[in-house]
């Protein structure tokens, strides 16, 4: 079979799996903290007719060779962990993270999840909470009494309590810092695991050692760009669409030489 049908065909695959990556990142433009996806390719095997270098004759050598290439695949996706924009949204357990860094969540199997999801609660038993009733690490209770809460830069969240006229210090939200946080498996729900690509978690005060500071009141928006993700989609599309004209034009040779024959 003409090798130029399994080369496009893997084209047209490659640029499928991309366009499945950016129909993420546009159907996720309006989720607190998503961090768009970022499709990685790499070329395939080549098969080398004629080595480069390889000699013509007693003094002479060949300047370059004959390598066909046998393709295109997806090598991997990676999230980009650039800043999103700052919301401000005046709520008090809304706090947006102003650098690097993550939220600490507790799942139900008491396993520790990280987020970029600022979106807090308070549950029944005055624990705070994300969207999903998961318990934020550091757990910090609020008292039933409390009639305003306090978050500083630093994480130190402290609330004015009726009938005392000095707040009252509740606790420290620490965030987590990995060397490679690209290498995090991500769950869904806003959540992300630690694995062995991206290191160990370093728990940080915020503003500290590199750590992001905290603005309370504000959510950090996606960091996807929609103009950039709709230029990505019409390359894509040409892309593929040129992969597909290279399968009719192989075919259309097939044709000639079998009816040729």
């Amino acid at each position: 079979m003409h090798s130029a049908l399994w080369v496009s065909k893997t084209g047209m695959a490659a640029q499928d799996t991309k366009m499945t990556a950016i129909s993420n990142n546009l159907a996720n433009v309006n989720t607190v903290g998503f961090k768009r996806d970022r499709v990685v390719f790499e070329d395939l095997f080549y098969t080398i007719q004629r080595q480069p270098g390889a000699p013509v004759d007693q003094v002479n050598e060949l300047p370059t060779g004959v390598q066909l290439g046998s393709g295109v695949r997806v090598v991997g996706t990676q999230k980009v962990f650039t800043q999103g924009n700052s919301q401000n949204t005046s709520q008090e357990l809304d706090m947006a993270i102003m650098g690097g860094g993550f939220f600490q969540i507790e799942n139900s199997d008491g396993e520790v999840m990280y987020s970029r999801n600022g979106q807090f609660h308070v549950n029944s038993e005055g624990l705070i909470v994300n969207t999903q009733g998961l318990p934020l690490i550091p757990q910090i209770e609020i008292p039933d009494a409390a009639t305003r809460i306090s978050i500083g830069v630093d994480g130190t969240v402290s609330a004015q309590v009726a009938g005392d006229p000095q707040p009252q210090e509740l606790g420290q939200i620490t965030l987590a810092q990995f060397v490679n946080p690209a290498g995090l498996e991500a769950l869904g729900g806003n959540l992300y695991r630690e694995t062995e690509a991206s290191g160990q978690p370093d728990e940080l005060v915020p503003g500290l050692d590199g750590a992001g500071s905290i603005k309370q009141g504000a959510l950090e928006g996606s960091n996807v760009q929609v103009v950039e993700e709709m230029v990505d989609m019409i390359t894509t599309q040409r892309a593929y669409e040129m992969n597909a004209k290279v399968v009719s034009a192989a075919d259309d040779m097939l044709k000639f030489v079998a009816q040729s024959v």
